[in-house]
């Protein structure tokens, strides 16, 4: 149960990989296709009713493949905290506001910071492994922290 809680990535074999594929590409499929909807709901409710959207539809598909694709990737890693939060916030501060650029390199980004993570856990404390989620907590809760505080701050 601890080992779940505080994320693992030490499954062997392609089984896990094979068991999470088809919601992956079915939940990355239809985040990549509504990203101009989440582009169009950055304008508000009104403006997008006005471009021909329908901002409850598309927020319940968003919400919907978000939350299929994190439950799938839970299911198999456990819980790997701040992963969802600190990739996207630095991939909007290098490339902007289009969702359409923000939700394809959150997914690379994200990779990329939980394959770095998982190096540092397997060697920080060699020959014992650290949990995943214990570092990912160390980076993202000053990461939120400072988020919160600028959110606050109004910058």
């Amino acid at each position: 149960m601890l080992s779940w809680l505080f994320g693992r990535l030490a499954t062997s074999g392609w089984g896990p990989v094979t068991l999470l594929l088809p919601y992956v590409l079915l939940a990355g499929a239809v985040l990549w296709l509504h990203a101009r909807h989440l582009d169009v709901l950055r304008l508000g409710d009104d403006e997008a009713r006005s471009l021909g959207l329908q901002p409850s539809r598309s927020r319940l598909v968003v919400v919907g493949a978000a939350t299929l694709i994190t439950a799938a990737a839970v299911s198999v890693s456990g819980l790997i905290a701040f992963v969802g939060l600190v990739t996207p916030h630095l991939v909007r501060l290098l490339v902007g506001h289009s969702y359409r650029l923000i939700v394809p390199l959150s997914a690379i980004l994200g990779g990329a910071f939980l394959a770095t993570v998982d190096i540092g856990a397997r060697t920080l404390v060699a020959p014992a492994e650290l949990p995943v989620g214990v570092i990912t907590a160390f980076v993202g809760a000053p990461f939120f922290c400072v988020v919160l505080w600028r959110r606050k701050a109004g910058m």
